[in-house]
């Protein structure tokens, strides 16, 4: 394999455990605040796990990015990439998704487990409580945007 394929690999490979890093913890955080609620209070349930999936998407959004990545650079079909700097190209694509995805699945893992407080103390304020960990969720598309941007624009 040539250095250009080894170093889209990496790329492929770092948006997918960073993201996932990322999610792994903010849904352990957020899941940590549900169990608790749920235990005082199981009709939250559905509430709360709602609350805690939403740092999940970063993964989501790291594996996305992987399989494009993998498409574009031939490992799924195609061409395979030849040289070094085209590589290159491809993991620092790649690297937005890992990164902000790394930061904002923690990030909001710790918002979500505010608002399951909220949802706690006023089940009722479900709607506004999901407003704070969507916000954090905006760096993440935003994130997921530059990098298929990125990846989808490099020269062949």
């Amino acid at each position: 394999m040539n250095m250009g394929m080894v170093f889209a690999l990496a790329g492929a490979a770092c948006a997918t455990i960073f993201a996932g890093i990322g999610s792994a913890w903010g849904v352990g955080v957020a899941g940590q605040a549900a169990s608790g609620v749920v235990a005082e209070d199981p009709e939250q349930f559905a509430k709360v796990l709602i609350m805690q999936l939403l740092p999940g998407t970063q993964g989501i959004y790291g594996l996305l990015v992987t399989f494009i990545c993998l498409s574009q650079t031939g490992i799924l079909g195609g061409e395979m990439v030849a040289d070094m700097q085209t590589g290159l190209m491809y993991l620092l694509a790649c690297l937005p998704v890992g990164l902000v995805g790394l930061g904002s699945g923690l990030h909001q893992g710790k918002t979500s487990a505010a608002a399951i407080g909220i949802i706690a103390r006023k089940p009722e304020q479900f709607g506004k409580a999901m407003l704070f960990p969507a916000m954090v969720e905006t760096y993440a598309i935003l994130a997921l945007l530059v990098s298929i941007l990125a990846i989808t624009n490099i020269p062949r």
